[in-house]
């Protein structure tokens, strides 16, 4: 990989990881509106912003193309059906006081998407990969222990995610188009959803609740179209490691600034989760010096 490839995508990823490490800053101003509810509006308000770029672009055309091969479409569904359960399981998280262990689901992100490149794509492991793997199984064997049950919230961000990532990279579309084309494919079902449910929330809570509703569009296709666009540059190992920027912020949102209680359990979990991901980090950094 190029220097200046590898840069381009790094810094798509931070961009990616920036905004969705605040996000729960914005998704808690469409309280009190359901999970699912927010869920729909999400998949349903992407696709005119991605409809818009693509009819600005001139590539609608050949983008609508791609949908006659019927495995393209299978893949894109796939996809937009693991963005779907990773969306709806995060906003239930923001939204019901679950936004730590949203904050570690996403910490087990790049060791669960590391785990993944090693298993479906071949990527040869690193001995210290694979103790930073073991040490996240020993984080969410900790909080079963502790807890009398799995980080059900945290397990299924991490793995909706990693697969999604997964998925994508099996599309041979860019960005713009793979986004396009998911939020097409849960558009209808989003749309069935708010009829049936008489706006979904929208018109019952205020000016303020519709706009963030709304606009949930925009905020939803920034940070996508710049990971993705990175997950198609970077291999998974590397961009699962940039992913540390946003469950940080996400962790210090929900302490900090959403107030939830962060107790030694929660703590130790962390520092398993952190103690992987900074020596894989390291080990990656000193990689890439001697490469360069």
């Amino acid at each position: 990989m190029k220097q200046q490839d590898a840069f381009q995508g790094i810094s798509l990823a931070l961009v990616a990881n920036l905004i969705w490490g605040l996000a729960a800053l914005y998704w808690i101003q469409t309280k009190p509106v359901g999970a699912v509810d927010i869920m729909a509006h999400r998949g349903l308000w992407t696709l005119p912003v991605t409809f818009a770029i693509i009819v600005s672009f001139g590539r609608l055309s050949d983008t609508m193309a791609l949908l006659r091969s019927m495995r393209f479409v299978l893949w894109v569904a796939l996809a937009a059906l693991m963005l779907s359960i990773n969306w709806g399981v995060y906003v239930f998280a923001v939204t019901n006081e679950r936004a730590t262990e949203a904050s570690l689901g996403y910490f087990m992100l790049p060791l669960l998407t590391i785990a993944l490149g090693i298993v479906a794509f071949g990527e040869r492991p690193k001995p210290i990969q694979l103790v930073a793997i073991a040490l996240a199984v020993v984080a969410v064997i900790v909080q079963l222990v502790a807890y009398g049950r799995l980080p059900w919230v945290s397990l299924v961000l991490a793995l909706s995610f990693a697969l999604y990532a997964a998925i994508r990279k099996q599309i041979q579309a860019d960005s713009l188009q793979g986004l396009f084309l998911e939020s097409l494919c849960m558009a209808p079902f989003a749309l069935v959803w708010i009829g049936f449910n008489e706006g979904a929330g929208l018109g019952d809570y205020g000016l303020k609740v519709d706009i963030f509703l709304v606009f949930g569009g925009i905020f939803t296709a920034a940070p996508l179209l710049a990971y993705v666009a990175a997950a198609r540059i970077l291999p998974l190992s590397t961009l699962g490691l940039l992913t540390y920027v946003g469950p940080t912020l996400q962790l210090l949102v929900a302490v900090l600034v959403l107030k939830e209680p962060a107790n030694v359990i929660t703590a130790l979990t962390f520092g398993l989760v952190w103690l992987g991901v900074i020596a894989v980090s390291f080990e990656t950094w000193r990689s890439t010096e001697k490469t360069i």
